[in-house]
């Protein structure tokens, strides 16, 4: 019997362990040493609902509006795929517990990151550690994944760019040459297995 595995299960199943040969520089424009070290801020009010949102997707217990943060053209991009839209956005997330991959996320770290200077003040910036279990009663996680999320907002405090970095190293894309190129559209192919999958069935 043959079972499928959505690609960004897989990708968390196997975690990236190879270094990147692209630019160190991550979403906030600095290196991952740099940006793990920038200062926690407050949470403001126009971020409680993404905020909210976000932990129940990183949780795996999503709820029907948990997508409605996000614009119709909203693009999220982890180092496993690349999903356009919330339909497709809302596949990634609920693959990994429809499929029960990993029924149980718990989040020990979320800290709301200040912005370095050269960065729009529309980003919002976490530094957040999820750990993923296998077993919902085991004692410790199958994994911990540490990531870097560049959440852009649009002027009606909307997500337009969702954006998920392992362990704040840059993800690559079509800026990256020609590898870079390749493995972009070898992202958006994953994310439209995903989807397929997953289908629009609800939370």
């Amino acid at each position: 019997m043959t079972i499928a595995i959505g690609p960004r299960s897989l990708g968390l199943l196997v975690f990236y362990n190879a270094r990147r040969m692209y630019s160190s520089v991550n979403a906030t424009g600095l290196s991952p040493a740099e940006s793990k070290a920038l200062k926690e801020r407050p949470i403001q009010s126009h971020e409680q609902k993404i905020v909210r949102a976000l932990k129940e997707m990183y949780s795996c217990s999503p709820k029907e509006d948990t997508f409605q943060i996000y614009t119709p053209d909203a693009v999220f991009h982890d180092p496993v795929g690349i999903a356009e839209g919330p339909e497709s956005i809302r596949a990634q997330f609920v693959g990994l517990t429809k499929q029960k991959i990993f029924p149980r996320a718990d989040i020990p770290k979320f800290r709301l990151l200040e912005n370095p200077p050269n960065l729009a003040k529309n980003t919002i910036l976490i530094d957040q550690d999820v750990a993923y279990f296998r077993d919902t009663k085991a004692s410790s996680p199958t994994k911990i994944l540490n990531s870097l999320l560049a959440i852009k907002l649009n002027d009606s405090n909307l997500v337009t760019s969702h954006e998920e970095q392992w362990n704040h190293e840059k993800s690559s894309t079509g800026e990256d040459g020609f590898l870079g190129f390749l493995n972009e559209h070898r992202k958006r192919l994953t994310a439209k297995l995903t989807d397929a999958i997953v289908g629009k069935s609800k939370v």
